[in-house]
């Protein structure tokens, strides 16, 4: 054979020493090249070098495949490696394929390395069936009482929401590691929703990483458990930056955007570098705050510290921008942006609706399609709230339209009220009523809500009392309504109908919602709620207040 030669052997160790150098794709192809001229690419060993080097060093899986066709004699470890290439790339069912046909059809006996990447392949492609005849292959094998092969059938009934098969694979576990409680953890609270089972065997663990002390705290956020999250956040022994951005992230996403600002500050004066997640979730509260300081310099930190940002955090700046009313900013983003997706030209087409500009959101809804990305449901939401704002009666009805005709979507509740409210705009209020009781599914308080708005602005008393009448018997007449339908009567001189009206929400205990704002002084939130002290500067807040209804009463008195 040539490899006996001195010098192929002294060619082989060469290039195989380039291989493991080698960090591009060109370098490989390079080798690659030489191997075959060498006619050195035929040996096993060689060829699964060559693989190991693509499968770290490129994303190329048809170049994978192509040097896997090549190889005369594959063995374990080069099978082996094909799964890992397809599982990393989310290709599962070329994986099982290449157990199901390359290796067991041609007796190439798998090992504790081939079972946890089908396993994982079967896991992705929720294949319940193939699984089960892999486990049987397992048991057949002696590979049951492996570690890593009982992680993997753990991970796979998980998948398949088989929780009894997972449980049993895990209380037969001779050893098991932190990766095996973390599946549990995991499985039960993120795939069956058993938090209470989940935090009890988070608390039976024997060790934890931080892996499972994030895993829990996420399950927390996500139900909205965020003071038991912050509990646990609290009492752990370290914390990376996960742990910090699964609370920045949680805060924000739950309602407590100030809490979030406050975290994320916290963390960076402990030194912690945030990534892409906490940065996402950080400008978002500043979105909900409307701060718009405190998102200039976040957008300024993430440029000098040259965070790498993505999609996503691109996105949230453009929606700071957006609620923040600095549409000039969002829009040179949008259009630096290199790569764009609906979620992109949902938050710009939104930001025109927002300022009038329906006009050019519809052209950038057309761009959009140009340029063929597929509209999905939130994208027609955002422009048919533009064609809203804009009073673009006539358009608005078009998208309606072509949504249910061309893209097959379903109008929900939610395009409905934008339709509802076109036509109260417009002043068009029993086209209004008309789409409320021929939808599809059954209206709720919003859509009666914005009719009764209409009718309050076109000052349609006849039909508010009807709409009054269909929110009571929705339950849906808090105290907004109320007091919508009291202005309508006050608006027309119709003093009796107001006192009518008060007196209702007397007898129902109804009481305003207290108002509430917040507002962003030097970079600092401060929140107001009508009816309470400030909690800061409240001697000076209210000097200023007297001073100015002395001006205001001078005014009238001149």
């Amino acid at each position: 054979m040539a490899l006996c030669c001195p010098l192929n052997i002294t060619l082989t160790n060469s290039l195989l020493t380039l291989l493991q150098q080698a960090i591009t794709p060109s370098q490989i192809f390079q080798i690659h090249a030489k191997l075959v001229t060498s006619n050195l690419v035929n040996d096993s060993f060689t060829a699964s070098r060559l693989l190991a080097s693509i499968a770290i060093n490129t994303s190329d899986l048809n170049y994978a495949e192509l040097v896997f066709s090549q190889i005369r004699h594959v063995n374990t470890f080069i099978c082996n490696l094909m799964l890992r290439i397809h599982v990393r790339n989310s290709n599962p069912h070329r994986a099982f394929s290449i157990y199901d046909g390359n290796m067991r059809k041609i007796g190439v006996i798998g090992d504790n390395y081939t079972y946890p990447s089908v396993l994982k392949a079967c896991g992705m492609m929720v294949g319940l069936w193939e699984g089960r005849e892999v486990h049987g292959e397992v048991l057949k094998r002696g590979f049951d009482f492996d570690l890593f092969v009982g992680n993997g059938l753990m991970s796979l009934y998980f998948a398949c929401g088989e929780t009894g098969d997972a449980q049993k694979i895990f209380d037969e576990m001779p050893v098991r590691d932190v990766v095996s409680w973390s599946i549990m953890i995991d499985g039960y609270g993120k795939k069956c929703g058993d938090i209470p089972h989940a935090r009890e065997l988070f608390d039976s663990m024997p060790s934890r990483d931080l892996i499972c002390w994030n895993s829990m705290m996420d399950l927390y956020v996500r139900i909205g458990e965020i003071m038991s999250a912050r509990q646990l956040f609290e009492e752990m022994p370290t914390k990376d930056i996960k742990s910090w951005s699964i609370m920045v992230d949680g805060y924000a996403h739950h309602g407590n955007p100030i809490e979030s600002l406050k975290l994320f500050h916290e963390m960076l004066q402990k030194g912690i570098r945030p990534d892409k997640v906490s940065m996402a979730s950080v400008i978002s509260a500043c979105s909900q705050l409307g701060a718009i300081d405190q998102g200039r310099w976040l957008h300024a930190y993430i440029n000098k510290k040259k965070i790498e940002i993505d999609i996503v955090v691109q996105t949230s700046l453009m929606d700071m921008y957006v609620k923040c009313g600095n549409l000039d900013e969002a829009k040179s983003i949008f259009n630096s942006m290199t790569e764009k997706n609906v979620v992109s030209y949902s938050v710009i087409i939104v930001g025109f609706g927002m300022n009038g500009l329906g006009k050019e959101a519809l052209e950038i809804f057309e761009k959009m399609e140009v340029e063929g990305i597929v509209a999905d449901e939130l994208i027609f939401l955002a422009v048919l709230t533009a064609c809203s704002h804009g009073g673009f009666l006539k358009e608005g009805l078009q998208i309606f339209n072509r949504m249910r005709r061309d893209y097959r979507i379903d109008p929900k509740l939610e395009h409905y009220g934008c339709l509802i409210d076109l036509f109260g705009r417009a002043g068009r209020l029993n086209d209004a009523q008309k789409v409320i009781e021929t939808m599809p599914m059954k209206p709720n308080s919003a859509l009666w809500g914005s009719l009764l708005l209409a009718c309050k602005i076109h000052q349609n008393l006849t039909m508010a009392e009807n709409v009054l009448k269909r929110l009571v018997e929705i339950k849906g007449d808090d105290c907004g309504v109320y007091v919508l339908v009291s202005n309508i009567y006050g608006d027309l001189g119709m003093w009796e109908g107001v006192a009518r009206m008060r007196k209702v929400m007397r007898e129902k205990k109804m009481k305003k919602e207290s108002g509430r704002s917040v507002i962003e002084v030097n970079g600092s939130i401060e929140e107001f709620v009508s009816g309470e002290k400030p909690r800061v500067r409240h001697e000076e807040i209210f000097s200023v207040i007297l001073s100015l209804l002395k001006v205001k009463k001078q005014g009238e008195g001149s």
